[in-house]
């Protein structure tokens, strides 16, 4: 059977994890690259690629994943797409869709030969770079794919290829429809984590914290360039969805001021309520998304 060519620019713990799992399935050869020599060190040591992308050899490639920030695309586009065969899938992972899918919808008419689709796999880490990559991290992790023209043959590579990194399955969507979902699911909990350990009591926590603290800090350590980046970038989803939370989180203190226990626990069992059904059946809910894809 012949292998799939999948090259991976940006050896970090996206592009390092995908390598990592494809190389680990099998009936993939990885090639990759990253401006950061050391990257590449450690990225051959983890088996994270088979060999360095080249010249020579992207033009073999099937499917060509940027593993960076949005910011850095167009460069890399306007020196590797030049090189792809016809018929070459072209993807990124970048956790914001609508300026990356403007890029590929201005590249696709400079290079109507290849095919592009959009690409957020729902995994991560709070530590950031190939050290802390695994081949596990797609394991049972929902890809949200963003089709730009792409042939149904090509869209159906890019599944099978997430599948064999250990995806639980795929969701097409929209540019707009995903940055309106992720301002909510990912970034907004980012917001809140970093606020929320800002607080002057963070740093006297020690003896009086458990695992609610825990759960709140874990992703405030983040890269903050590349999610500064990806924040700015959705800048009109996440700024409702962060004054939308506000004006929730001033009800709880109106009720505290006001001692009105009746309202408080309202809120918090609304909240309960909420969290009940948004869990009930989650697997059943998950693979009917799945299934409708």
């Amino acid at each position: 059977m012949k292998e799939t060519r999948v090259g991976i620019i940006g050896l970090g713990l996206m592009g390092g994890s995908l390598g990592r799992a494809l190389v680990r399935a099998g009936g993939y050869k990885v090639y990759a690259a990253d401006a950061d020599e050391e990257a590449m060190l450690k990225g051959a040591l983890l088996n994270a690629y088979d060999e360095r992308l080249t010249d020579d050899n992207a033009r073999g490639l099937d499917i060509l994943v940027l593993a960076v920030t949005p910011s850095q695309m167009r460069g890399l586009f306007d020196r590797f797409l030049p090189l792809l065969k016809e018929g070459a899938l072209v993807s990124d992972v970048a956790g914001v869709k609508r300026p990356v899918v403007a890029l590929m919808e201005e590249y696709s008419a400079k290079y109507p030969a290849l095919s592009f689709c959009g690409a957020h796999p729902m995994a991560g880490r709070e530590f950031s770079g190939v050290a802390h990559s695994t081949a596990s991290l797609y394991e049972n992790a929902s890809v949200l794919l963003v089709p730009v023209h792409t042939p149904l043959e090509e869209l159906s590579a890019l599944k099978a290829m997430y599948l064999a990194a250990g995806a639980e399955g795929v969701l097409v969507t929209t540019a707009e429809e995903h940055d309106i979902m992720i301002a909510y699911t990912s970034q907004l909990a980012h917001v809140v984590s970093s606020a929320y350990v800002r607080a002057e009591s963070a740093e006297k926590h020690y003896g009086y914290s458990a695992g609610s603290f825990r759960d709140m800090t874990r992703v405030a350590r983040m890269n903050s360039a590349m999610w500064t980046e990806l924040m700015g970038e959705n800048a009109d989803n996440l700024s409702r969805e962060v004054r939308a939370l506000a004006a929730r989180l001033l009800e709880y203190a109106d009720a505290l001021d006001s001692g009105d226990s009746a309202a408080l626990y309202e809120l918090l069992d609304a909240g309960n309520r909420t969290k009940l059904s948004v869990e009930k059946d989650r697997i059943k809910k998950t693979r009917s998304v799945f299934d409708g894809e």
